[in-house]
């Protein structure tokens, strides 16, 4: 039962991430690095804490007794997994929501997955055990799934005009769009190692009384920094290029409107950690690495169903849809594989 738990869990965190994008849409007459960093000082900075204060029991001491080695290495995966947000966002900004996603989180699934137990010396546990076998199948179905997923996407792209796509997605660019996705997924796997090298935060944690589901939460306040200390740079620099200071404090924007679908959509980012912390609590110890895959399947699912729901797949044919829902059902079907692979 603790294996299905946790694959539920992964699935309220995928559809936290694979929603978190919508919110953005209802920012108006702002540009987008000014949107970004509002909804990343509630992502990275502000619900961190508040939800970390709300479960971990002395959580600024869990920090403050860790050695400065592994809080160092979490901060330094946090700041390369920032890279990765960013160009996440910049790959839904130039893709759209579906396919941005499943390019993106196809290499940081890979990535994320694998590379944790080969460096911990495990991966023959995969090859050698009927769980090992099993949790490995799920992943490279994943993996499949995830592949079927960009190549509807492809076609997709080849068979609609210049402005149907600009129709639903105003700034689309396949090949900027395919550099930053790239670049995003192979940084964002980062955030798997960060929460590797956190691991002793949370053990602190722990032996202050923590309820174990919630120790992921003592480090997220860490790694979660790393992200915003790029993205802020980042956003500054923009904000400073295009002029778009103003938008912060600019009456004649939405402003009200504007933070708060701005930091409603950070916050919903969040969630997609809190939720994976509880799911990751309930695999099985040596495999909770298969999490990861399942955590970027669930996003992928959910952010290709709302792609479908907003129309960016309109205009398509019957045979890419086919093979949209192919993706999908494969997708799902690894983290059945995965979810009995733990439980045995």
């Amino acid at each position: 039962m603790g294996s299905f738990l946790g694959v539920f869990f992964h699935a309220l965190g995928g559809f936290a991430s694979g929603s978190f994008y919508l919110p953005f849409r209802k920012v108006k007459q702002w540009s987008w690095e000014s949107a970004w960093i509002v909804g990343g000082v509630a992502s990275w900075i502000i619900v961190p804490w508040l939800m970390g204060s709300l479960t971990v029991k002395e959580l600024v001491a869990s920090i403050t007794t860790t050695a400065i080695d592994t809080l160092g290495w979490t901060y330094f995966f946090g700041v390369l997994w920032g890279i990765g947000g960013l160009t996440f966002g910049l790959a839904m900004r130039y893709l759209g929501i579906s396919l941005g996603m499943a390019i993106a989180l196809g290499y940081c699934s890979a990535f994320g997955t694998l590379i944790p137990p080969i460096w911990d010396g495990k991966f023959n546990e995969l090859i050698s055990t009927r769980t090992g076998i099993f949790t490995l199948a799920g992943v490279v179905v994943c993996l499949l799934g995830i592949a079927v997923c960009g190549r509807a996407g492809m076609m997709k792209e080849k068979e609609l005009s210049g402005e149907q796509k600009k129709a639903t997605i105003a700034e689309f660019d396949l090949k900027k769009g395919i550099v930053v996705a790239t670049i995003s997924g192979i940084l964002s796997a980062c955030f798997a190692f960060g929460l590797a090298a956190g691991k002793p935060i949370a053990l602190k944690a722990v032996e202050f009384g923590t309820d174990p589901l919630w120790q992921n939460n003592a480090i997220y306040p860490v790694l979660l920094l790393g992200g915003f200390t790029t993205n802020f740079i980042w956003c500054m620099i923009l904000n400073q290029r295009n002029k778009s200071f103003g938008d912060y404090t600019n009456s004649q924007t939405p402003l009200s409107r504007n933070y708060f679908w701005a930091m409603l959509a950070g916050t919903t980012w969040y969630f997609q950690f809190f939720f994976y912390g509880m799911g990751d609590n309930y695999l099985s110890g040596d495999l909770r690495f298969a999490g990861w895959t399942m955590h970027m399947a669930f996003i992928i699912t959910f952010s290709t169903l709302w792609g479908l729901l907003l129309k960016e797949w309109a205009g398509a044919s019957s045979k890419t849809f086919m093979v949209v829902y192919i993706g999908l059902f494969l997708i799902v079907f690894s983290t059945v594989l995965i979810g009995l692979g733990s439980s045995l």
